[in-house]
């Protein structure tokens, strides 16, 4: 999961979003849940972005959107609260299909490395090999 934070009152932040957010997609999983957060609404009287700006950008690109103070914390424990549970129901999602698909004999999606730990307390030789191999 991924929050993109801008700053209420410094416009220039919010207007830097679709950059950070292009960003973002090009280098994170297609399923990953973005939060946009318009931080220190504690000062409102000084605001440059209004909400409906702030939502109307993350409507036009499926995010999730909250405005927190993080001096006061207000909304900033829901934030993370938010992101945790749609990053749950993503993984969630992505067990149940793998599950499914091992009942009908595809195990792509959960094959990986097993890996063993030592015990506590036991001795692990390493063999060393060249830099490379």
């Amino acid at each position: 999961g991924a929050m993109l934070v801008y700053d209420i009152t410094k416009r220039e932040t919010f207007d830097h979003m679709p950059r950070w957010l292009e960003e973002l997609k090009s280098h994170a999983d297609n399923n990953i849940m973005i939060m946009l957060v318009g931080n220190k609404s504690d000062l409102g009287d000084l605001r440059t972005v209004t909400t409906e700006d702030a939502k109307e950008f993350a409507e036009k690109e499926g995010l999730f959107f909250l405005e927190t103070s993080a001096l006061e914390a207000v909304n900033v424990e829901s934030a993370f609260s938010t992101v945790l549970t749609e990053i749950y129901k993503i993984v969630s999602k992505k067990a149940l299909i793998a599950n499914e698909e091992q009942r009908h004999g595809n195990t792509t999606l959960l094959k990986g490395t097993k890996i063993v730990l030592p015990q506590y307390n036991q001795d692990v030789s390493v063999k060393k090999k060249g830099c490379c191999g």
